[in-house]
């Protein structure tokens, strides 16, 4: 009969790396999971193991690797990486060879004991899954993953060459169907990579409630070090509190500098185990391969230590990762399974889409009949096209999935039309604190110059409340991008410019998404703008509003009115009751208000380019023929 080696150590007390001995001791055939043996052999095998005592001691050589000792005590292998990482303060692979005293500590955490000497180490582990799945309830699941970086740096080769390593034996004709997402399988488990087309897709997801990353892995050039998109990636990742591994790709071009790079990250407070911070770094080729295999296992250590779970039995729920419509087939969607299991034939509720599955498939281009959680495939049979973001839920049936959509179409609907979004502004903050709405003001700060950057952040995280905590999630150079907007979006913060604008596209998606931007020339004014509006004493903030230029061409001396300029209008309008800088010789003469504005001898409202009209400025008298008059009008912004 067949014995299984774990079940015969368990039931007499001891670790399986000694059963293992004892039958190499005794000659008996084992593939280090089970042997054949009869009742004689079994007597023979269990004197043996009571001759070499009862005391759980383990047979071991020095510089063990945790998978190692996983083996020799039958424990799940991220059991041991867990207990490295949070009470040993000790990051290491399942390869790492760790230092004896720590590895008797594991062994003692488990009952054992270990006798160090030159005999084998444990049988090598046959593939298999870390946790054996109950049949119901939560199980371990794969950890969804998102690579992020600046442009160039290596993000598509990094993911194209851990996707080709993985399914280049299985691809036909090495052709990869594209569906924004892959799973890689790995002898000690699976992960699942989202293949976003950066930080932007990362943040929009989140911004529309979608949190489906498990670990976002940052990639930085070891030639380049931190660009500008780095940095950007490195505020999206932290305000999303997804942990962070650092990837640092291209280190076997010439010239390359990965200490640099972890110097630079130190820099951002992102703080690598190599310098007595909590972020696993990897030094990697995406050409070479260099490297990759040791992220995989930082990967599947980090997801261990997270005890990701899911029920494959429970009730379905998915987000969408992207969708688009195919010519020939209709509207199709790339789902992540998050829980339950997606079935074709399902009836599903997609935001505000609805259908029957008709077909589903792989990254590999494989049908499938169902998915369980973490699995990313590509549906056919929705009614119209989803946004990425909206979350997959059953429904009974295809009826019932169209009578909730249509539904949910008709509140959007609904809510778009009863008024804006309603974001934190500086001037309702002290409303929204007392109404306990907010407890943080969170600020993306961009500046003209990196001086400028640190002195603002500096000065705004010195800003003291008790009520309420003033975080600056992001701070970099230039000016107001959309990715910042996008940002604050998802953080519900505040855009704070120092000597910098929005560019044009980034004030119009501000406006879409009602976010708040306040720009500033003055950095004690920026600040006590700050100050005011925590303390609720904000006063109102007005801009300027360009509406015309004027030309004085004569001056009149009229009996009953008095001094008039004689003008003419060259440049957009001029309104009664506008203020207005005169300028003589490109210098300010008078700034104030345009008091009357007559058309012949009517009093009129504006005048428009191309038109002559009289000018009386409000307690002024001075003006001169070539007099030029700018006209604009004070806008209020909060």
């Amino acid at each position: 009969m067949q014995v299984q080696i774990a079940a015969f150590a368990k039931d007499r007390g001891v670790a399986p790396a000694k059963v293992i001995q004892v039958l190499e001791d005794l000659g008996v055939d084992h593939d280090g999971k089970a042997f054949d043996a009869d009742q004689d052999i079994l007597d023979l095998l269990t004197e043996a193991l009571g001759e070499a005592g009862d005391e759980k001691t383990l047979r071991l050589a020095s510089g063990v690797t945790p998978r190692d000792l996983a083996t020799a005590m039958g424990v799940a292998q991220p059991e041991i990486q867990k207990l490295l990482v949070t009470k040993m303060k000790v990051m290491a692979t399942l390869t790492t060879s760790l230092k004896d005293d720590i590895a008797e500590k594991i062994a003692e955490a488990y009952g054992y004991k270990i006798a160090w000497g030159s005999g084998a180490k444990p049988a090598a582990p046959v593939a298999k899954k870390a946790v054996v799945k109950a049949p119901e309830g939560d199980q371990i699941r794969p950890p969804v993953v998102t690579i992020l970086g600046h442009v160039d740096h290596g993000k598509t080769s990094l993911l194209d060459y851990i996707r080709k390593a993985n399914v280049a034996a299985k691809e036909a004709g090495g052709i990869t169907q594209h569906i924004g997402a892959y799973q890689v399988q790995l002898p000690e488990g699976t992960i699942s990579f989202l293949d976003t087309p950066g930080h932007a897709a990362f943040t929009a997801m989140r911004a529309r409630g979608a949190q489906v990353t498990d670990i976002a892995i940052l990639v930085v050039a070891a030639d380049d070090g931190i660009m500008p998109q780095t940095i950007e990636a490195i505020s999206h990742v932290k305000n999303a509190e997804v942990p962070m591994i650092v990837a640092v790709n291209k280190v076997d071009k010439p010239g390359s500098n990965p200490d640099k790079v972890l110097q630079q990250l130190t820099e951002h407070n992102v703080i690598p185990v190599a310098y007595g911070g909590d972020v696993e770094v990897a030094k990697v080729s995406a050409l070479t391969g260099e490297g990759v295999p040791d992220l995989l296992e930082v990967i599947l250590l980090q997801a261990g230590i997270l005890e990701l779970k899911a029920n494959p039995k429970g009730e379905l729920r998915g987000v969408v990762v992207e969708a688009k419509v195919d010519k020939g087939r209709g509207p199709v969607a790339t789902i992540l399974v998050q829980n339950g299991t997606l079935k074709v034939g399902d009836a599903i509720v997609v935001g505000q889409t609805y259908g029957k599955i008709r077909a589903m498939t792989d990254h590999l281009g494989e049908r499938l009949k169902e998915a369980g959680p973490s699995t990313p495939v590509e549906i056919l049979g929705l009614s119209d096209v989803p946004m990425a973001g909206d979350k997959v839920e059953p429904a009974s049936d295809e009826r019932e999935a169209r009578g909730i959509a249509e539904e949910r179409a008709m509140i959007a609907r609904e809510k778009s039309l009863a008024g804006p979004i309603k974001r934190i502004t500086l001037r309702d903050l002290r409303a929204q604190l007392n109404s306990g709405e907010t407890k943080t003001l969170n600020l993306v700060v961009k500046a003209d110059v990196q001086g400028s950057v640190e002195a603002v952040r500096g000065l705004l995280e010195k800003v003291q409340n008790e009520e309420v905590d003033v975080k600056v999630i992001h701070s970099a150079v230039g000016p107001i991008s959309d990715s910042d907007i996008l940002l604050a979006s998802a953080a519900d913060a505040i855009v704070v410019g120092f000597n910098t604008k929005p560019e044009a596209n980034a004030k119009v998606q501000a406006e879409r998404a009602k976010v708040e931007i306040r720009t500033y020339s003055i950095i004690y004014e920026l600040i006590e703008d700050i100050e005011a509006a925590v303390k609720g004493m904000l006063a109102p903030k007005f801009e300027e509003q360009y509406l015309g230029t004027v030309e004085i061409r004569v001056v009149f001396n009229l009996t009953k009115v008095g001094k008039v300029a004689g003008c003419h209008v060259t440049d957009g309008k001029v309104l009664r009751g506008a203020m207005c800088r005169v300028k003589r010789d490109r210098e300010i003469a008078w700034e104030g208000k345009i008091d009357s504005l007559k058309n012949v001898k009517q009093d009129v409202r504006e005048m428009i380019a191309g038109q002559d009209c009289g000018i009386q400025f409000d307690g002024w008298i001075d003006f001169k023929e070539g007099d030029v008059i700018e006209a604009y009008e004070l806008i209020q912004v909060n």
